[in-house]
């Protein structure tokens, strides 16, 4: 007779083999999800951009003559440019005001649920709402703006028909829209910093501006590529608040008209759908060059700090 310990020793070695089966059925749908929303259209349109093809109706292929077209096309290149300008006019602010305002709700501000609610609500509002409430602070005639400048003895300005002044207009209305989830994601770093730090730095004698660049902003550097990133990329694909600000038009004397705007109208108003195809495609390894030359502009900024 077997003694017990031996048959549960002997017993517990015979488990049921588990079944070994496929996680596939799994991703078929996120396959299938992929390939006809994403993969099947960039094909397409790389087709697209090689040929004459119209709303109107089918065109012929022509090979890399959309391409070449595009690249002596200067009004792609202006485009291009004011999308560059508006990217580093907005940028800039929507990274350095996201962290203030995130230093200054992490100090215990008095209130800190309303200055959460105030800095981030306007991120939560439609574009086409934005645009509209902006577009009657800057009217000439009725704005607000204008109206206390006026009250201050200082001059009237065209807000949005100055051409110097238009694109400024369009970057302020994009940065009390936007800045609310650049200062989420500072906030949330912040408060993810030990206190053991702060704590450290007080006992060496640190006051607040020691702490503040020697103990929080290297600890947030990873947080600002990261927003800086974000918005570059955001930026570059400005089209939205242009577009609805000026009535689908491109602003005073073409001044703010982002190169998206010039494809959407070469596609949709002038019905050359490969062509509009190809300078898509220029302009998305432009965004491609920009993020990776940022990311290693960052990245070697990184590497010589950990030297030091």
């Amino acid at each position: 007779m077997a003694h017990p310990r031996t048959a549960q020793r002997h017993g517990s070695t015979r488990r049921p083999a588990r079944r070994q089966g496929s996680g596939l059925p799994f991703l078929i749908p996120f396959i299938v999800v992929t390939v006809l929303f994403l993969i099947a259209p960039v094909v397409y349109g790389l087709w697209l951009s090689l040929t004459e093809q119209s709303l109107m109706g089918n065109g012929g292929w022509v090979g890399l003559g959309n391409y070449a077209e595009a690249l002596g096309d200067d009004t792609m290149w202006t485009t291009l440019w004011h999308t560059i300008l508006f990217t580093v006019m907005s940028t800039v602010p929507l990274v350095l005001l996201s962290l203030v305002m995130a230093l200054l709700v992490h100090m215990g501000l008095p209130g800190q649920w309303l200055w959460r609610l105030a800095f981030f609500a306007p991120y939560l509002l439609p574009v086409a709402v934005v645009v509209q409430v902006w577009t009657w602070l800057f009217n000439s005639d009725v704005g607000f703006v204008n109206y206390w400048l006026g009250e201050l003895g200082l001059g009237e300005v065209g807000w949005l028909t100055d051409t110097e002044v238009a694109m400024w207009s369009i970057v302020i209305l994009t940065v009390w829209w936007t800045i609310g989830f650049n200062f989420l994601l500072y906030l949330a770093s912040l408060q993810a910093i030990p206190d053991l730090l702060y704590e450290a730095a007080e006992v060496d004698g640190a006051g607040f501006w020691r702490k503040l660049f020697s103990v929080t902003l290297p600890q947030l550097r990873g947080t600002t590529v990261l927003v800086a990133t974000l918005q570059v990329i955001a930026s570059l694909k400005v089209f939205d608040q242009m577009f609805i600000a000026f009535n689908g038009g491109s602003g005073p004397e073409g001044s703010t008209r982002p190169i998206l705007q010039y494809i959407y109208d070469t596609g949709f108003t002038n019905y050359r759908m490969g062509y509009a195809s190809a300078m898509s495609y220029i302009f998305f390894a432009v965004i491609v060059l920009i993020t990776v030359a940022f990311q290693l502009l960052t990245r070697s900024r990184k590497d010589s700090t950990h030297e030091r």
